[in-house]
């Protein structure tokens, strides 16, 4: 685990918005989309100002032209820079970057891992599964809460991905120390769980977002459980909902 980077988790509510909002935004009212013919020439700047800036650039156009450069820039040696490609890759995610953005899981910092797992669940790949996994359970909570949100996305992946991804979002819904981690795996697993048949582990999942819903201390974590909850539509967990409301609980 990177116990260094805890220092990074400064405001516990920074962690809930989008990875991007690490990034200073586009007015797209004010300000026209960046070239990508000049921002394409920018990534091999020898100033890593321009090449952060030019990275950055790719976090609002999608152009698989930059899709190399921005791979080579994960391992720039300024984290800015890296932080920049891993989100830009994101927004262009392709098959070619999955090996490439699983290498800079082991980065120093944080934030650009926190990046890289973010774009790993873009990128609805098999390879990125059991490093996302490893990241839910071994990495800084900025991380951990955005390897949760990327396993939910891998019923896209296909079924045998989802089904690998749903114990370990069990797990750490059950014992992640922090809330908003239990609540993107509440909200995960409410998105997996929408893809599969009735079988053993959908109902295990249901029954790990009911417990929650009704011990876990945080009410925010019991309210994203019980939106998973309503959007699987599951009738035990509805009916489960309607006897707590009915009772006061919730």
């Amino acid at each position: 685990m990177h116990d260094d980077d805890e220092r990074l988790v400064l405001d516990p509510d920074a962690v809930l918005g989008s990875p991007l909002d690490d990034l200073e935004a586009i007015d797209a009212d004010t300000t026209p989309k960046p070239d990508p013919e000049a921002m394409l020439q920018l990534l091999d700047s020898p100033d890593p100002q321009q090449r952060m800036l030019a990275a950055r650039a790719f976090c609002d156009i999608q152009d698989e032209r930059a899709i190399p450069q921005l791979i080579h820039l994960l391992r720039d040696r300024c984290p800015l820079v890296r932080v920049s490609a891993a989100y830009a890759l994101g927004r262009n995610p392709s098959i070619t970057a999955v090996d490439a953005l699983i290498a800079q899981l082991a980065d120093w910092n944080g934030y650009v891992r926190k990046g890289v797992v973010w774009a790993l669940g873009n990128c609805h790949d098999e390879r990125s599964l059991l490093p996302l996994i490893d990241a839910l359970k071994t990495d800084i909570a900025a991380v951990r809460l955005w390897a949760a949100s990327a396993l939910g996305q891998m019923a896209a992946v296909g079924y045998e991905a989802t089904i690998a991804a749903i114990p370990p979002l069990i797990e750490a819904l059950r014992r992640d120390p922090a809330a908003v981690v239990r609540s993107n795996c509440a909200w995960s697993l409410g998105q997996l769980c929408r893809e599969l048949p009735s079988n053993v582990v959908y109902a295990t999942a249901v029954d790990a977002l009911i417990e929650t819903l009704v011990e876990d201390p945080d009410l925010g974590v019991q309210a994203d459980a019980k939106a998973s909850l309503l959007k699987i539509g599951d009738s035990r967990a509805l009916q489960m909902i309607e006897t707590l409301e009915q009772e006061g609980f919730l």
